[in-house]
């Protein structure tokens, strides 16, 4: 959807799109200092056309806006501070973001999740609150230099465990707003985050690494016999004869020999006997026999 320029078909798509719309933007902001506008702003990217009101995007709750998070038999789990005073609590998240409060030394991946949190902890939208915590976590690492996390999904990892990430924020609020609950479980978050792009980076290493070789081993035949090897790599045990070669490709007898025979002794095809009959057959362990000619 993306590279195509479709435009998104659901609500899904459409905050796939705002994700991506959302970080190219931060990585445009990273130098530039909080404030209550930018939120604004960040806000209006991560929640344009997937509000159940539009009106919301890009401001904040008002008093008769008040949200309590809780579930569906009652149970309250967060009460956001009131609706009034927010822009003054903002311009204080915004000096501690850039690093104005307080005036002692706060690791920047620690200020980051502090951030995330201060936001989704004072709930200043009527929706979009944890899109838009998780923005200002990307914008403070990317601002301190930490560029590979505009690579990483800290969303992916916490879609996995959402309990984990709820129960952070109630023992953070229910032990005197002691901070450590929610930085140890963010942290764990980061970790597991960066493995996962570390794993990804080797999957697709690995994925281009047996594409060359693969390009390596077809550029060893001709297109006929390129044309059976991609066919048997989808049909394991599939037989081919040279009648079936001939036929397919419209080629002389003699040469629909060749070409079969010439993929046996590569090993590509394995040759049987089948009565009076010769015959050849994709073998189960094509790919590896494709990379270890290739390679």
């Amino acid at each position: 959807m993306i590279r195509t320029g479709r435009k998104p078909r659901d609500i899904s798509e459409q905050m796939i799109l705002n994700n991506f719309v959302t970080m190219q933007r931060i990585r445009e902001l990273k130098s530039s200092e909080l404030s209550p506008d930018l939120v604004l702003q960040i806000h209006q990217l991560v929640t344009d056309k997937t509000l159940s009101d539009p009106t919301a995007a890009g401001r904040f709750r008002r008093e008769d806006e008040k949200r309590v998070l809780g579930d569906d038999s009652g149970h309250v789990f967060h009460e956001p501070p009131p609706a009034e005073g927010l822009t003054g609590r903002m311009e204080a998240m915004c000096d501690f973001a850039n690093e104005k409060k307080p005036n002692y030394f706060v690791h920047p991946a620690v200020r980051a999740v502090l951030l995330h949190f201060w936001l989704a902890y004072d709930h200043p939208f009527v929706d979009g609150n944890g899109r838009t915590a998780r923005a200002l976590f990307y914008w403070a690492m990317l601002r301190s230099g930490y560029w590979l996390f505009e690579f990483i999904s800290i969303s992916h990892v916490l879609r996995k465990a959402p309990a984990k990430y709820g129960r952070s924020f109630l023992y953070t609020e229910t032990d005197d707003n002691d901070l450590t609950y929610f930085l140890i479980a963010q942290t764990r978050v980061i970790r597991q985050a960066i493995r996962d792009l570390h794993d990804y980076i080797e999957r697709k290493t690995a994925d281009a690494r047996k594409a060359e070789w693969y390009m390596r081993a077809l550029d060893l035949f001709n297109h006929r016999q390129v044309e059976i090897i991609r066919h048997a790599l989808k049909h394991s045990g599939q037989r081919y004869t040279f009648q079936s070669h001939q036929k397919s490709h419209n080629v002389a007898y003699q040469t629909a020999r060749t070409d079969l025979l010439d993929l046996a002794k590569s090993r590509i095809l394995e040759k049987r006997l089948k009565g009076n009959q010769i015959i050849f057959v994709s073998p189960a362990d094509l790919s590896a026999r494709l990379l270890k000619l290739g390679k």
